[in-house]
C-alpha cells in the first residue's frame, strides 16, 4: 500500500530561469529533480528557447543525471502557474524578468553561460562542467 505524504511535506514547485533554457536552467531542473527526493516539482524555461545543449546534457550524464528528454520552453508557458520558488539563472533573465507575479519567493544566481566559452573540444566541456559543479553546490546549500 502506497503511504501519502504529509501535508507537512508538500512538494514544492520550483521554476529555474535562463535565458534560452540551453544549459544552466536545464541543469539545475535535472540536479532538482534527481537530488530532491521527491520534495519538488521542478522545470526550467527560458526567455527565448533554443534547444537542450548537447554538452549541457553530456555534463549531467558524468553525474549519472540524464537530461536529454527535458525540452526548452519559453516563459510564456509558465507565467500564469503558481511557483514556491523562481531562480533566475543568469543575469539577462535577471534583468528582462526582474518579477514574476505567480511567485511566493523569488531569487538570483548569477552563472556564467557555458555555451559562451571558445576554444577546443575540452575547453568548451570544462566550461560546462565548471557551471554543472557550481550549479549543484548551489542547490545543495540552499535547497537540499
Amino acid at each position: 500500500m502506497a503511504r501519502s505524504r504529509p501535508k507537512s511535506e508538500r512538494v514544492q514547485r520550483i521554476l529555474f530561469l535562463c535565458t534560452h533554457n540551453s544549459a544552466r536552467s536545464q541543469m539545475a531542473e535535472g540536479f532538482v529533480r534527481a537530488l530532491g527526493s521527491g520534495r519538488f516539482d521542478a522545470a526550467s524555461a527560458g526567455t527565448e528557447a533554443r534547444g537542450l545543449h548537447p554538452l549541457a546534457v553530456q555534463a549531467m550524464a558524468e553525474e549519472g543525471i540524464d537530461i536529454s528528454l527535458q525540452e526548452s520552453k519559453t516563459l510564456d508557458q509558465f507565467v500564469s502557474e503558481p511557483f514556491d520558488l523562481v531562480i533566475t539563472v543568469c543575469d539577462e533573465a535577471n534583468e528582462s524578468c526582474p518579477y514574476f507575479a505567480n511567485a511566493k519567493e523569488r531569487r538570483h544566481w548569477s552563472f556564467p553561460d557555458p555555451s559562451a566559452a571558445r576554444g577546443d573540444d575540452e575547453t568548451r566541456f570544462a566550461a560546462f562542467r565548471d557551471v554543472r559543479d557550481a550549479i549543484r553546490e548551489r542547490i545543495e546549500q540552499e535547497l537540499l
